[in-house]
């Protein structure tokens, strides 16, 4: 029998809060930066006092595990470089910004010298005025040309808000050049009529990866002036781009490079990164091109306070198999975010789920409600899936301030200006200690203080980052990890280029080492053609359609009102299974539906409103076949693998588990089809002879293995730039492909995302902290806080707790020689 685990969303469960608001007091504002409304320092709450009222209370004095406090530090300025034209300059102080900071300045130089550079320092460290300054000199320069055109820019974000926010600040900053910047978004959302505009006329088009896929370079003749005329692409938060999604764009960009080749133009590339390991490698390996980065942060920044906060046991309450309940971070981040709106401080509470979004904006507004009825119209939800024109009101009301409160989904992590923005509440580690420092980030911006609260989940992970802070904060950031030469993310870009102009031999070096492995394949498909001139594409359908960037697959299955017709809005088709079931509850925007009939095939889910007493999770099995051992090593008389898999997935059932409490109210059976997946995994095994000394018999060995194999996919992302829902696991007291007990990690994309490879070269680390994790936890016999999983498709039986600790410390005993991760080749210039 195989024990699973697999990538998909968790769930989340309230029980009633006991609390008192505390009284109103007035809000922390804006003290530094142009444009911003000031308060007198002396009449605003410092961070700590804010972080001291929150932890008031006989029950929440001991939920902070740590305080970080991140002092104050002191900016260094610069002076433009002398080519960056004096009306740009001018336009730029005229915004109240008399001196550029020294990482701005020497950006600048870069881009004007015609060099690629990435800018990787903290929030709100002015990361768009670097690119944008020799950005607007150029294109200004160009406004002077006879034909009117002169040069261009693309701009690319990894969300609409993004481009929309970026949009708004280009047209203040370049309002005194008049029509020299001509500023444009480019979208899914922009109208038809507008579009040829765009094309024609606009000189700085913002727009997505996405867009830039399926929208622009498809129809690149008709893109043709742009093109020919591109002098700089910048890439915002390009440090988003990782795993599957971070590939596809990385071959996005090679076709985007390979037609401004065709039209005569050679860009620089500007790329904007949250602080992270190695920027410029990554930037390299994002672009194809040689970057440099620029790391030393001069812009200055108050002071942060950064609390670990970790929710009660729930002593009353017992969970599956009788474990330990701990209080949910969801209805603890609820519970803060009344208190911080009721003190009038601005908070943005960031949380994983798009549910999660929506449960505590509801359960905030019920409980404000109690305090002060002009209240709850104050806090909102933010996530993907709303319709465009509900994004582009909750984007103005947060931006004006009408908005007190905001529960948000990573739609809103990047860098909206949400100007004025006080505390930042996080449900849950994001997944990377980059993402995790964007979000804490977009409070105190523009220099003023800032509290920052992690909330821990019921996750191995988290409970063991409350406890191990220096982990967070005296370690740094990930390398991004990305592998454009995936043949599951190349092959369609191959054809999607070959469509827009015929590949040629000239091209294979661009696209990299296995473009010719996999052009005669793409022939046998009868996909590609070879002709004297190259291979073209051959089919009548649109080659960019083969595949969705973002890494999902297929169309998005749209979520419809069953009584009206109404489009409520969207779900990712490889969600769809587990999000979308006939049964599952589904949240929009605070309202509660069931979903009725969910039909695969025309990609849709009806759903009625109803208001049910209870939630569901949906529950799967998985079995796994090896396909290719790359690399094998041994690890004492174990051995540890990585390679190729082919994993088979089925949703079964889904459980209704009560909205207060978390219990178990009863599992219904679904029919939905089985789905394979081929992808890279890490594995290891154990001997007859391991498993007597660590005194693991036959009894309680799937336990250990499972316990295992649960809690080390809750620790990957600590050593990988993934989050636990990219990655899934198979424990099997007996594979038949290795004939031994064995544990798989896989990553959760067809053709793997480079995580369990990131795993199988820190497998000592890794393993280590898996160990570290399971012993330290305060239960029994075994939680969510360390061996449980909310998706385990086996309900969580059998786990054993100690068997798995003594596993591991066997299997840690030996000294396995692990190669190093080889270095990404040097990119095509």
């Amino acid at each position: 029998m195989a024990f699973n685990h697999l990538p998909a969303g968790a769930h989340d469960a309230f029980r009633p809060l006991s609390r008192t608001p505390v009284t109103h007091s007035v809000p922390m504002a804006n003290t530094h930066g142009p444009g911003r409304p000031t308060a007198d320092a002396d009449s605003r709450p410092t961070p700590g006092t804010v972080l001291d009222r929150l932890s008031r209370g006989p029950f929440r004095s001991a939920r902070i595990t740590h305080t970080e406090h991140l002092p104050p530090r002191e900016g260094r300025h610069a002076v433009w470089p002398d080519r960056i034209r004096t009306d740009v300059v001018a336009a730029i102080q005229s915004a109240g910004i008399g001196h550029p900071w020294e990482h701005q300045a020497a950006a600048a130089e870069h881009a004007l010298d015609g060099e690629s550079v990435v800018v990787a320092t903290g929030t709100a460290s002015g990361k768009s005025l670097a690119y944008l300054a020799p950005v607007l000199s150029a294109l200004a320069d160009g406004a002077q040309a006879p034909n009117g055109r002169g040069a261009t820019a693309l701009y690319l974000a990894p969300t609409k808000a993004l481009a929309a926010d970026q949009r708004r600040a280009v047209r203040e900053l370049a309002a005194p050049l008049g029509n020299a910047v001509r500023p444009a978004v480019y979208d899914g959302d922009t109208p038809v009529e507008e579009r040829e505009w765009v094309r024609q006329y606009a000189n700085y088009v913002l727009t997505n990866p996405d867009m830039l896929h399926r929208g622009i370079l498809p129809a690149h003749p008709r893109w043709s002036s742009f093109l020919r005329a591109l002098r700089y692409v910048v890439i915002d938060e390009c440090h988003t781009y990782r795993g599957v999604f971070g590939s596809h764009v990385a071959q996005v960009l090679r076709r985007l490079r390979r037609l401004c080749a065709r039209y005569g133009s050679d860009p620089v590339f500007l790329l904007a990164s949250a602080t992270a390991s190695d920027p410029a490698a990554a930037a390299t390996r994002l672009t194809g091109v040689p970057v440099t980065e620029i790391t030393d942060d001069a812009s200055p920044r108050g002071e942060v306070v950064f609390a670990l906060w970790e929710p009660p046991l729930l002593t009353e309450l017992r969970g599956e198999k009788g474990a330990p309940v701990r209080r949910t971070a969801t209805a603890e981040t609820a519970d803060l975010l009344t208190d911080l709106v009721v003190q009038g401080v601005r908070t943005v509470a960031f949380v994983r789920s798009r549910r999660g979004a929506e449960l505590i904006s509801v359960i905030t507004q019920e409980r404000l409600a109690e305090v002060d009825r002009s209240l709850p119209r104050r806090v909102a939800a933010y996530r993907g899936g709303y319709l465009p024109e509900e994004r582009r009101a909750l984007e103005r009301a947060l931006h004006s301030g009408e908005l007190l409160g905001l529960a948000a989904t990573t739609a809103l992590e990047l860098g909206v200006d949400v100007s004025g923005l006080d505390a930042v509440l996080i449900t849950g580690y994001p997944g990377t200690r980059a993402s995790l420092w964007q979000q804490a980030g977009r409070a105190g911006r523009s220099g003023q203080g800032a509290l920052a609260v992690l909330i821990a989940r019921d996750d191995p992970l988290d409970t063991y980052l409350v406890h191990h802070p220096e982990a967070l904060f005296r370690q740094p950031v990930e390398a991004t990890v990305l592998d454009p030469d995936n043949p599951y993310v190349l092959a369609p870009h191959l054809c999607a280029a070959a469509e827009e102009l015929p590949l040629t031999e000239a091209d294979l070096e661009l696209f990299g080492p296995a473009t010719e492995e996999l052009l005669p394949q793409l022939e046998a498909a009868k996909l590609l053609r070879r002709r004297a001139a190259g291979w073209h594409w051959t089919r009548r359908e649109r080659a960019s359609d083969l595949t969705d960037i973002r890494g999902g697959g297929g169309r998005p299955v749209q979520i419809v009102e069953a009584s009206t017709g109404r489009l409520l809005g969207t779900v990712d088709e490889s969600a769809a299974h587990t999000a979308v079931h006939e049964g599952a509850v589904h949240l929009h925007q605070g309202r509660t539906y069931l979903v009725r009939h969910l039909d695969l095939e025309g990609s849709a889910a009806l759903v009625e409103a109803a208001d049910p007493p209870f939630s569901t999770t949906a529950r799967d099995t998985t079995s796994i076949s090896v396909l290719e051992t790359e690399t094998e090593i041994p690890w004492g008389s174990a051995r540890l693998c990585f390679g190729s898999v082919e994993v088979t997935n089925q949703v079964v059932s889904y459980l209704r588990r009560k909205l207060i409490t978390g219990e178990v109210l009863g599992e219904a059976k679904l029919d939905l089809p089985p789905r394979t997946l081929r992808t890279r995994a890490v594995w290891w095994t154990v001997t007859e002879d391991q498993l007597d000394e660590a005194r693991i018999n036959p009894e309680i060995l799937g336990g250990a293995l499972h316990a295992a194999e649960h809690a080390s996919i809750g620790m990957l992302p600590l050593f990988a730039t993934c989050d636990r829902w990219d990655i899934g696991g198979v424990s099997v007291p007996l594979h038949p492909d290795t004939l031994l007990p064995t544990v798989f990690v896989y990553d959760g994309h067809p053709g793997g995302a480079g995580f369990a490879e990131r795993a199988f070269h820190t497998a000592r680390a890794w393993l280590t902290a898996t160990r570290d994790a399971i012993a330290a936890c305060e239960c029994e016999a075994g939680c969510p806080s360390c061996i449980q999983s909310p998706k385990c498709g086996n309900g969580n039986d059998p786990l054993h707790k100690r068997g798995a600790i003594r596993l591991l410390t066997r299997l840690l005993s030996e000294s396995p020689q692990i190669p190093e991760a080889p270095q990404p080749p040097s990119p095509a210039a």
